[in-house]
């Protein structure tokens, strides 16, 4: 029989638990792209910002391609970094590799970077494309808010779109947040300092749902019992899981 709300509970604050056991060992993970959906040739998308935000501190490293070419002397603007892209954006992932390899102890929250479309994935994907060699975090160390929001509170805790939705119920300022589609344009419009601070933004806002969550003050859709799963099927389901009652 399958897992019920209950027991996903459950599950869910024992993971929030050993996160927040040990923040300085667990660090906030977002990044932004060039969009996925309308590439004319099927290439990967090209990366342009990466965000990590120690959860005990709020220290956050950032790896972005309007840093690379100022250090390398070149303008800021789209059509000034375009000639050099590959070579800016390896030197990026240059910096992102090394960083993750001299910190494999932590663990890193995410947001749906789930796959080789965008995720963790897609980031060592591209940086083969460019000719690195990634550094690969294995699977354990990798938790998505995204899920552990839905064991938590159930899947319709929030309306769609989520991160937006559960922001605005929340009253947490969105200052430089940007949605998906907003980024897309943004990498199109050479807008590589806005899509920095959309990272930036987020990997702050999702700090606030996981230190909420954890403290139980995150307001949501869902009741109290609907969170915890608290029904008649629940106990029905338990007795007969815990005590193997007969019918």
């Amino acid at each position: 029989m399958a897992a019920n709300q209950f027991e996903r509970n459950g599950k869910g604050r024992k993971v929030l638990k050993e996160l927040f056991a040990n923040p300085e060992k667990a660090s906030m993970i977002h990044y932004s792209c060039e969009g996925f959906y309308n590439l004319p040739d099927g290439r990967s998308p090209r990366i342009t910002s990466i965000a990590i935000r120690k959860l005990d501190n709020a220290q956050t490293e950032s790896f972005s391609i309007h840093q690379v070419a100022e250090i390398r002397g070149t303008g800021l603007t789209g059509a000034e970094i375009g000639p050099y892209y590959n070579e800016y954006e390896k030197a990026m992932l240059d910096a992102y590799f090394a960083f993750l390899k001299t910190n494999s102890e932590r663990k890193f929250i995410h947001w749906n970077m789930r796959d080789q479309n965008y995720g963790f994935r897609a980031i060592e994907h591209r940086y083969r494309v460019l000719g690195g060699d990634p550094y690969i975090i294995q699977d354990d160390r990798k938790i998505d808010l995204s899920r552990l929001l839905i064991d938590l509170y159930g899947v319709s805790y929030i309306s769609h779109p989520r991160i937006e939705n559960l922001a605005e119920k929340n009253s947490i300022q969105a200052l430089d947040f940007m949605t998906g589609k907003q980024e897309a344009e943004a990498f199109e419009n050479g807008k590589h300092v806005d899509l920095h601070r959309s990272t930036l933004r987020k990997v702050d806002v999702f700090c606030n749902f996981a230190q909420r969550a954890f403290d139980k003050s995150l307001k949501t859709n869902s009741s109290w019992k609907e969170a915890h799963g608290l029904s008649w099927k629940t106990a029905i389901y338990l007795s007969k899981k815990h005590w193997d009652i007969q019918p």
